[in-house]
């Protein structure tokens, strides 16, 4: 399997990035794939199917420099901030491990080097519903994901010290949600490593993240491809950096 080392990039990149490795794996060109990335600016992506009127608040993104990008992967919207979040991604064939042919336990077998991570601080993690990871009961990570063709793409956050505030700002998080989750504000339900008590910078967050997956998986550090560069090159164009994508719906 090949790592490729932190990219810092805009939204639209990081996310051209991903489908590009996910298409060069399909076409049999690279093989299965981890990578660790943060945004820049601090950036929104929204979920394939989800209505951007309706989950983010737009004014106050904009007000804010904060770019809204849609991904091809499922899910909700989510706050990546560039002063506190790490984006892990996996592009890997299902035939990879039995764990993998089953959604729920495809992302836990994807995610669990984050929770390992979390371990190794000595906080007590694990994992909620289908696709969150949870420090000390709250919400410090989530996941989306989408097949294609025996293959897997998922990618999550990992919330080092993400400002909780602009999160709550920015999302539309409705009161029907907050009330299924028994909760009456956003702040009772998502953490951060800083929040739980754990100061750790964007390099130490990364070197940390890196030697869980590198555990988890047999590993070896690598580069993008020149055909992968193009690709992003191309998806950035028609799709990521594409409003009609973006505002679809």
């Amino acid at each position: 399997m090949r790592f490729i080392p932190l990219i810092v990039a805009r939204p639209e990149v990081q996310m051209a990035i991903d489908e590009a490795i996910m298409i060069a794996r399909i076409e049999g060109k690279v093989p299965d794939t981890v990578r660790l990335y943060a945004f820049s600016p601090s950036s929104v992506t929204i979920g394939r199917f989800q209505s951007v009127r309706h989950d983010v608040n737009l004014e106050e993104a904009r007000k804010l420099g904060i770019p809204v990008v849609r991904r091809i992967t499922g899910g909700g919207s989510v706050f990546h901030d560039e002063f506190g979040e790490i984006t892990y991604s996996v592009v890997i064939g299902e035939d990879f491990h039995p764990f993998l042919r089953n959604v729920e336990s495809s992302y836990r077998y994807l995610a669990g080097p984050l929770v390992d991570a979390l371990k190794e601080l000595g906080l007590e993690a694990g994992f909620s519903g289908l696709n969150d990871v949870i420090a000390n009961g709250k919400k410090i990570s989530g996941s989306a994901q989408t097949r294609r063709k025996g293959v897997i793409l998922q990618h999550g956050t990992f919330m080092y010290s993400t400002r909780v505030e602009i999160l709550g700002t920015v999302l539309r998080v409705s009161k029907e949600k907050l009330r299924d989750k028994g909760i009456s504000s956003i702040w009772e339900r998502v953490t951060t490593l800083e929040r739980e008590g754990i100061k750790l910078n964007r390099w130490e967050a990364y070197e940390l993240l890196k030697q869980s997956f590198f555990n988890a998986f047999p590993l070896e550090e690598g580069e993008l491809t020149d055909y992968e560069l193009e690709l992003a090159e191309k998806l950035v164009e028609e799709r990521y950096g594409n409003p009609q994508w973006n505002e679809m719906r």
